[in-house]
């Protein structure tokens, strides 16, 4: 069972930048694909990234690519998503997620999630 916990939500203006956090409680970490969703009021849970479990390799949505950065520290279990230009319609709560084998863009290939941190961009 793999415990994650978010953090770095926050208030932000449009164009700003928040990076957020993900703990892992699996000293394995490294054998998970992660990801990023996020999820807006009425709206489904979308996908936003995904890491390979080494970090050799990311995959980013149309809507947040060029803009948005996942890494991840294995040595920490560690799990990161550097938010740069920040608009409104990023406003939702994000969560961090992971499985085991390659990493996938539908949040139902994933078997573990975070509770989630809201971010918050006012215009």
């Amino acid at each position: 069972q793999v415990q994650l916990d978010e953090s770095g939500g926050g208030l932000v203006q449009a164009g700003g930048s928040l990076r957020l956090s993900c703990a892992a409680s699996e000293r394995l970490f490294n054998n998970y694909a992660s990801g990023w969703f996020r999820q807006a009021p009425g709206k489904e849970r979308e996908f936003v990234a995904a890491i390979m479990r080494s970090g050799s390799s990311t995959y980013y949505a149309d809507s947040v690519k060029g803009r948005f950065t996942i890494w991840r520290d294995n040595t920490k279990n560690m799990l990161y998503l550097q938010m740069n230009s920040l608009k409104p319609e990023d406003t939702a709560v994000y969560h961090c997620a992971a499985r085991r084998g390659p990493y996938r863009t539908r949040s139902d290939d994933y078997q573990y999630w975070g509770q989630g941190t809201q971010v918050t961009v006012s215009s």
